[in-house]
């Protein structure tokens, strides 16, 4: 199945014939079957799918936080598959943003201190203290919380902490955002307003691959990509409303 053309760039992502298997006991679990997909620079693509359908394996993957039983990950025409545990590290650190339903910020941290942390990490191109701060406050001042740098999570709205999650995934400039159910904690007010910055950093060249289990949301998306059984069922910008179709 091929996707849809896009007018910007090359692959970012390129998946062949995935294959991830689970061996309890006695039971073999195919929760990836052969799955191919490309993801071009600058693409926007939500990915659907029942529960078991795969599509969450598949994005723990994409995100180097898994490795498929068969098959070959490529990102940005680096083999994910032949990278040591240092480089996947850096990988993640440096390259993905990820983006969690949960926001997954340190409560005793400010929204500033959550958002500097990853630069911390950095292998390579470490900067200065003066110049995290800097880069920090610049994404929650694209986020809209230039007013709320000293504020702790729990001193934050739903909507506000996972903007705050949104700018900390920002900071080292990757190439891939990752983002798993962004809206699933928040309210419809809050989940517009969030896909709402997803759709301006997509308009700026952000490249983001999206799961999540909402039609509505999945319309923000530029391209729609359905799961079922651990395989592509369908593809393409009519994609969220086919995927309900076949839940039916």
């Amino acid at each position: 199945m091929n996707p849809p053309e896009t007018l910007n760039g090359n692959a970012v992502i390129r998946i062949e014939n995935v294959r991830k298997v689970y061996n309890t006991g006695e039971v073999e679990l195919r929760a990836l079957d052969g799955v191919n997909l490309d993801v071009r620079r600058g693409e926007f693509v939500a990915m659907m799918g029942p529960s078991g359908s795969g599509k969450s394996t598949l994005m723990n993957i994409l995100g180097a936080l898994d490795h498929p039983s068969d098959g070959r990950y490529f990102l940005e025409d680096e083999d994910v598959g032949e990278m040591e545990q240092e480089d996947l590290a850096d990988l993640r650190n440096r390259r993905i943003g990820f983006i969690f339903q949960s926001f997954n910020l340190l409560q005793r941290m400010t929204a500033l201190q959550n958002v500097t942390l990853p630069m911390l990490y950095r292998v390579e191109n470490r900067v200065g203290h003066a110049t995290r701060e800097e880069i920090a406050i610049a994404a929650l001042e694209s986020v809209g919380l230039g007013d709320r740098l000293y504020h702790r999570p729990n001193q934050l709205s739903g909507g506000q902490q996972q903007r705050v999650a949104i700018a900390r995934a920002l900071v080292n400039r990757p190439s891939l955002m990752l983002a798993d159910e962004p809206t699933g904690n928040l309210d419809s007010k809050s989940s517009e307003e969030i896909m709402g910055i997803l759709q301006n950093l997509n308009r700026q060249g952000v490249t983001i691959v999206m799961v999540t289990h909402e039609a509505d949301i999945a319309k923000h998306a530029r391209r729609v990509v359905c799961m079922r059984d651990g395989k592509i069922v369908s593809d393409g910008r009519a994609g969220a409303q086919n995927c309900l179709e076949r839940k039916r």
